[in-house]
């Protein structure tokens, strides 16, 4: 139990945690996104009403969800412990300035998590907590109750400064998965020279495509 300890408690080890938790995150964020595409489709609300109240009463689903918010706090918390000894460790050898040749998304994974981690707050306030804990109307379909939850996406939506800042949110969010993605593999040794092009594509498209994907739902409801 003692070598358990000691290596999550070292710096590899905390890599090793913000690898596996990004990963399950990554998977996270296709899911949520094609849920989120339901609030495209010209019905009124029904098919994503449909959808939110199946994820919101579904009781293994449910279980993946608090798994999910435990993921993305443990990844916050790691990410901060990494961020100060790396900084430490810096001072220590006299390094004033991080290694220019890195990519600008890696050097300011800080910064990009920051800003992912403000919108977080206020996506699940507006959205999730009222979901689960406000007083949302409801809606008949096909005999079902459901909460009315697409009105309150429209509502938001529907705000230009929210619009700005989601948008705003899925850039950095694209910078962040543009290292993120790849830096995971390679964390967890999955990385080879025979796959490293496949692994470096699919982690650039999925952190073009999916953050687009997001950005695309308030910009078009905005218009519509």
């Amino acid at each position: 139990m003692k070598w358990f300890l000691d290596l999550f408690s070292s710096s590899l080890g905390r890599k090793i945690v913000m690898a596996l938790t990004g990963i399950f995150l990554i998977l996270f964020l296709a899911v949520h996104l094609t849920g989120n595409l339901q609030l495209l489709k010209d019905d009124g609300g029904k098919a994503f009403n449909t959808y939110a109240e199946f994820m919101g009463n579904n009781p293994l689903i449910q279980i993946i969800s608090k798994g999910n918010f435990a993921f993305i706090i443990i990844h916050i918390v790691w990410a901060l412990m990494l961020t100060i000894r790396n900084r430490a460790a810096r001072g220590s050898v006299g390094y004033s300035q991080p290694n220019k040749k890195s990519i600008w998304a890696s050097r300011n994974m800080g910064i990009l998590g920051t800003i992912i981690l403000v919108f977080l707050v206020m996506h699940i306030r507006h959205f999730y907590a009222e979901a689960h804990f406000g007083s949302l109307p409801t809606q008949m379909y096909d005999g079902h109750e459901a909460k009315d939850l697409y009105g309150q996406v429209v509502f938001w939506f529907h705000k230009d400064w929210y619009v700005a800042l989601y948008v705003f949110s899925m850039i950095a969010l694209g910078f962040h998965l543009w290292h993120g993605f790849a830096s995971a593999f390679q964390t967890l040794g999955l990385n080879h020279l025979k796959y490293n092009p496949v692994i470096n594509f699919v982690g650039k498209a999925y952190a073009i495509l999916v953050p687009a994907g997001f950005a695309l739902i308030p910009i078009w409801m905005f218009f519509a």
